[in-house]
């Protein structure tokens, strides 16, 4: 895979590329700024770009902003991950918004389990979704007992939170012991109760995600 890094922190940047060559990958850019990302991601057209949330100067969402940007530059948006110390559940929302999926949101701690983190970078490449559980337990925490979620059951809203963290069919039935099939009828259904428009699998997916950031 070929990817940028845009981190400011030089031990993290400097990590992220060791862990990335080792592991067959190719780091073709790493910067510390959001218009280096965005230059970056223009001149080398990556198949992901890895991006600390808070970049110089303002260490607020300068890297959220420049990921936006540089999803903007072409028609197919360039996959991305977003890096965090901190749960903010708005950073994934915001880039899920254009409907094309092929983002993720992790805290930083999760690089250290070095197998989910690539299992995340993969999938985000494809254009699936890989959310951190952190973010996900903080929505469940929220009240949704209003809107279009109310209308889910129980497992539903279980499959969903899986789906919101990237997991396959096969994985969200592995992980709740259940049939490949009836994870695929609950799908159908909770897609169905979000009175999501017909379009592609993944299409509906992000936007049954994006349905759930934004509970």
């Amino acid at each position: 895979m070929r990817l940028v890094i845009a981190e400011d922190l030089l031990l993290l940047r400097d990590g992220l590329i060791r862990l990335l060559t080792a592991t067959g990958h190719e780091v073709l850019a790493a910067v510390d700024t959001g218009p280096g990302l965005v230059e970056a991601v223009r001149t080398h057209h990556p198949d992901l770009a890895l991006v600390d949330v808070r970049l110089p100067p303002g260490f607020r969402d300068e890297g959220l902003r420049a990921a936006i940007e540089a999803r903007a530059l072409t028609s197919g948006a360039v996959p991305v991950i977003i890096l965090s110390q901190y749960v903010e559940r708005a950073y994934a929302a915001e880039l899920l918004a254009d409907g094309q999926g092929g983002v993720g949101y992790l805290l930083k701690d999760r690089v250290t389990d070095i197998p989910a983190f690539l299992d995340a970078l993969e999938r985000v490449a494809a254009g699936g979704t890989a959310l951190d559980p952190e973010v996900v337990t903080q929505i469940f925490a929220r009240n949704t007992r209003d809107g279009a979620l109310a209308r889910l059951t129980p497992r539903e809203h279980e499959v969903l939170a899986l789906m919101a963290q990237g997991l396959s069919n096969s994985a969200i039935a592995g992980r709740l012991h259940l049939a490949a099939v009836s994870v695929e009828k609950h799908i159908g259904n909770l897609l169905a109760k979000l009175d999501l428009p017909v379009a592609d699998d993944m299409h509906r997916r992000v936007q049954a995600v994006l349905t759930y950031l934004n509970a």
